[in-house]
C-alpha cells in the first residue's frame, strides 16, 4: 500500500509560512515596545530575541518549503548540497539566542541599579521642583516659627521677677534682663572699661570668680548664697545658680545664671529668729527677776530705815544714800524685765500719729536738756487717725527720741516725719538724727535685749527690744538705717488696720525704761 505524502507536505509548507509570519509579528511588536521605553534593557533583549528567531523561521521554513520543492522537481541531489548551509543557519540561530540570554542575564542586576537610581533621582528632581516652587512659602513659615519661639522666651526673660544674667565663660556680660537692672541698680551694662563684667555685681570679686571657675569646671553651680553688690554700695543677699551652655565653638559658650534676690527672706528669718530670742529671754528674765525683787525690797526698806535714823550730811548718812540709789536702780531693772517678760495685747483707741508725737516731743523738752536741739518736722497730713495703744505707742517714740538726743547731744538736728503709702496700705514713720551713727557690726544686734552702746548706768539695753515688740504686736515693723559718723534712722511701718493678732503669735513686749 502507497502512503501519499501530500497532507505532510502541506502541512510543513503552511506551518513554514506561519512560522514566519509569527516571527515578523513579534519582531515588530518589540520593536514598538522598545520606541515607547527606549531605556529598558527587557525591551532590548526582547527585540534580540524576535530577530534570531525571524532569522530561524526565515531559515528553517524557506528550507523545509525549498527541499519539498527540489524532491518534487526530481532534483534531490541539489538540496544535499545546500542542507548543510541550512543547518548551519540553525545552528548559528541556536547560539545567537544563547549568547544574547547570557549577555542579558549578566547585565540585568547592572540594569536594575540603573532603574533603581534613575527612580531615584527622578524622586530627587521631583523634590526640587517643590522645594523650588515652596521654597519662599517654608522659608517664610519657619522664619515664623523662630520668631514665635524667640518671642516667648524673649517675654519669659523679659518678664521675669529674678534676675537672669548671661555672660561669657571670662564673665563678661553678654545681656541681662530688667529684673536684673533694677535688683542692682544700674543703668547700663557700658563701665569705665566699656563694657561690664560680671564682677562688677559682686560684693567681693573673688566670689565671682569662684563661680566662673566652678561653672567652667563642673558645667554648673545651684543655690549659692552670696552678697551682690547695688550701685549705692548697698549689699543685697542673693541665692545664684547658673549653667554652662556649649556653643557650636568655644567662644560661642555662654553661662546662664539665674538670681533671686533673698533679702526679704533673710529679714524675715532674722525677725523670726529676734522673735524666738525674745520669748526666750523673756522667760528667763521673768523667773530671775521675781527671785531678785523681794531681797531687793528688803535691801531697799532697810536701808530707808537707817537714813531715817542717821544724821543728814554725815559719811555714813551719805554712804546709806548712795546705797539707796544703787538698789533703786536695781530694782528698776528687775521692773523692766517683768515688764518685759509680760504679754498682754494692745488696748487700742483711736489715735492721730502726730498729736501722740508732739505730746512725746513736748514731755522730753521739758526734762532731757533739748531746748538747743533742732527738731524738724514734716507730717504728712494724709495719715489720718488710726487704732493703736496710744500708751505704748508713745513709749517706742520715747524710747526713739531719747537714744537720738544720746547719739547727737544737746545741739544736734532731729528731724520726725510720716508718711502714708497707699499701696501698701501703711503709715511711715522715720526718726533720723545726725550723731555718730552705728557701727556696721551693731546693727544685727541693735534689737537684742541688754545690748547698748552707753555706758554703765545709763542704759538697760531693752528700750528697743521691747520697742521692737510692741511694733510687732501692732502688725507692724521696725527697721533702722545708719551710717557711722552721718546718723541713724529708724523706721516703723505700722498698717491702718491692724490685723487681729492672736495672743499666742504677739511677741512679748512692754513699756520700760530708756536704754
Amino acid at each position: 500500500m502507497t502512503v501519499s505524502f501530500a497532507p505532510i507536505w502541506a502541512v510543513d509548507v503552511i506551518g513554514s509560512i506561519l512560522m514566519i509570519v509569527l516571527s515578523i509579528l513579534c519582531f515588530r511588536l518589540a520593536r514598538q515596545l522598545k520606541r515607547r521605553e527606549a531605556d529598558n534593557i527587557m525591551w532590548t533583549y526582547l527585540v534580540w530575541i524576535c530577530s534570531a528567531l525571524t532569522i530561524f523561521a526565515v531559515s528553517r521554513s524557506a528550507g523545509h518549503i525549498l527541499k519539498q520543492i527540489l524532491l518534487l522537481t526530481g532534483s534531490p541531489h541539489l538540496w544535499a548540497s545546500i542542507s548543510p548551509f541550512s543547518g548551519a543557519v540553525n545552528t548559528f540561530t541556536f547560539i545567537l539566542v544563547g549568547g544574547l540570554t547570557l549577555f542579558f542575564e549578566r547585565t540585568w542586576d547592572i540594569n536594575q541599579e540603573v532603574i533603581q537610581d534613575r527612580r531615584s533621582l527622578q524622586n530627587a528632581h521631583s523634590e526640587l521642583l517643590y522645594l523650588n516652587e515652596n521654597l519662599e512659602r517654608l522659608v517664610t513659615e519657619r522664619t515664623e516659627e523662630l520668631a514665635l519661639s524667640e518671642q516667648k522666651y524673649r517675654g519669659i526673660f523679659e518678664a521675669s521677677r529674678d534676675m537672669i544674667l548671661v555672660t561669657a565663660p571670662n564673665g563678661r556680660v553678654v545681656e541681662m534682663n530688667p529684673a536684673g537692672y533694677q535688683m542692682l541698680g544700674f543703668q547700663s551694662l557700658k563701665n569705665e572699661n566699656g563694657e561690664a563684667n560680671s564682677r562688677d555685681f559682686f560684693s567681693s570679686p573673688k566670689d565671682c570668680e569662684g563661680i566662673l571657675s566652678s561653672i567652667n569646671a563642673k558645667g554648673f553651680v545651684s543655690n549659692i548664697e552670696m552678697d551682690l553688690k547695688h550701685t549705692d554700695e548697698r549689699r543685697i543677699r542673693s541665692l545664684i545658680s547658673g549653667s554652662l551652655d556649649q556653643g557650636a565653638a568655644e567662644r560661642d559658650s555662654t553661662i546662664h545664671f539665674l538670681v533671686k534676690d533673698i533679702e526679704e527672706r533673710r529679714r524675715i528669718e532674722e525677725q523670726i529668729a529676734q522673735a524666738d530670742k525674745l520669748a526666750s529671754i523673756g522667760q528667763l528674765s521673768a523667773g530671775i527677776a521675781h527671785e531678785i525683787n523681794n531681797p531687793l525690797g528688803v535691801m531697799l526698806g532697810y536701808t530707808q530705815l537707817l537714813i531715817r535714823q542717821t544724821k543728814e550730811g554725815s559719811e555714813t548718812f551719805q554712804d546709806l544714800k548712795t546705797i539707796e540709789k544703787h538698789v533703786r536702780n536695781c530694782k528698776t531693772i528687775v521692773e523692766d524685765l517683768l515688764h518685759f517678760a509680760r504679754t498682754s495685747p494692745p488696748k487700742e483707741t483711736t489715735i492721730r500719729i502726730d498729736a501722740a508725737m508732739d505730746d512725746v516731743l513736748n514731755f522730753v523738752r521739758q526734762h532731757a536738756e533739748m531746748e538747743r536741739m533742732q527738731i524738724i518736722r514734716e507730717y504728712d497730713p494724709s495719715v489720718l487717725e488710726m487704732r493703736l495703744d496710744e500708751k505704748k505707742m508713745k513709749q517706742v517714740f520715747m524710747n526713739l527720741i531719747m537714744n537720738a538726743r544720746h547719739a547727737i547731744g544737746e545741739t544736734g538736728i532731729l528731724t520726725i516725719n510720716t508718711a502714708y503709702n497707699p499701696e501698701g496700705k501703711s503709715v511711715e514713720i522715720r526718726i533720723s538724727d545726725n550723731g555718730h551713727g552705728i557701727d556696721k557690726q551693731n546693727l544685727s544686734r541693735i534689737f537684742d535685749p541688754f545690748f547698748t552702746t552707753k555706758p554703765t548706768g545709763e542704759g538697760t539695753g531693752l528700750g528697743l527690744s521691747v520697742s521692737y515688740g510692741i511694733v510687732k504686736n501692732h502688725g507692724g515693723d521696725i527697721r533702722v538705717e545708719s551710717i557711722p559718723g552721718e546718723g541713724s534712722t529708724f523706721a516703723i511701718i505700722l498698717p491702718v488696720v491692724p490685723p487681729n493678732i492672736s495672743d499666742e503669735s504677739k511677741i512679748d513686749g512692754k513699756i520700760a525704761a530708756d536704754r
